[in-house]
C-alpha cells in the first residue's frame, strides 16, 4: 500500500479551517500533521514535520516573497495556495515563486483534495477563473508587488546563475535594462542582491562568475 501524503495547513478563517481539516482527515490517503499554523510559524512547522504538501492561506501572506522563500528553503514540500477569488496575475505569481497550485477558497472540497494529491506529484493546478483571466476584484497583493512577465524571465535566468551580459543577450535587451529588472525583482522579493537570491536558493556556487552584478 502506498504511503499517505503528509500535509500541514496554515491558519484559515474558522469555517474554511473546519472544512479543510475534515476534508484532509476524511481522506485515508492523506495524513494531517499540523494545522492552524500562524504565518510566523509556517516555516518552522515545515522544517519540523517535512510534509509532502503545505496548504497556505493567501490572505495571510504579506508579500509574494514568503512563497518564494518557503519554496527555496523547502523544495521537497509542495505548496498549495488557497485564496479568495484569486486573479490570473496572483495565481501566476504564486506559481512563478514556487507554488504548485493556486485555488479559490470557494473550490469544491473534492477538488481541493484532488489538488493536494496532484501537488504531491508535482502537478500544477489553477482555478478556471485564473486560467481564463479574472477581474482584479478581491486582489490582496498590490500590483507593485507582482513581477512583470519580463521580470519573471530575468528571475529565471538569475536563478540559473547567468551573468547580466548573458541575460541581456538571451532576452535581447540592454545591460542597463537587465540591472533595472534585477533591482525591481530584489525589491519585490525583499532582498538586496544577487547573492541574497543565491543564498535563498542554496546556490552560492552559481555566483562564481557573477560577483558584483547586482
Amino acid at each position: 500500500m502506498p504511503s499517505r501524503v503528509t500535509v500541514v495547513m496554515s491558519k484559515f478563517e474558522d469555517l474554511v479551517a473546519i472544512g479543510l481539516t475534515q476534508l484532509v482527515e476524511g481522506d485515508s490517503n492523506l495524513e494531517l500533521l499540523a494545522d492552524g499554523i500562524p504565518p510566523s510559524g509556517i516555516e518552522a512547522a515545515i522544517a519540523e514535520h517535512g510534509p509532502a504538501v503545505a496548504v497556505l492561506n493567501f490572505g495571510s501572506l504579506t508579500s509574494p516573497a514568503q512563497v518564494f522563500q518557503l519554496h527555496q528553503s523547502f523544495p521537497e514540500t509542495r505548496l498549495v495556495v488557497l485564496a479568495n477569488r484569486p486573479t490570473a496575475a496572483e495565481c501566476n505569481q504564486m506559481l512563478a515563486f514556487g507554488a504548485t497550485s493556486c485555488l479559490s477558497k470557494e473550490t469544491q472540497g473534492r477538488d481541493v483534495v484532488h489538488a493536494v494529491h496532484l501537488a504531491s506529484r508535482g502537478m500544477h493546478v489553477l482555478p478556471r477563473s485564473a486560467a481564463g483571466g479574472a477581474s482584479a476584484e478581491g486582489s490582496r497583493l498590490k500590483g507593485s508587488d507582482l513581477l512583470t512577465p519580463r521580470e519573471a524571465d530575468v528571475l529565471e535566468l538569475l536563478q540559473e546563475g547567468a551573468p547580466n551580459a548573458q541575460i541581456a543577450q538571451t532576452l535581447s535587451i540592454g545591460l542597463e535594462t537587465v540591472r533595472t529588472h534585477a533591482r525591481n525583482i530584489y525589491r519585490k522579493l525583499g532582498i538586496s542582491s544577487r547573492r541574497d537570491l543565491a543564498r535563498l536558493a542554496g546556490a552560492e556556487a552559481a555566483l562564481a562568475g557573477a560577483t558584483g552584478e547586482a
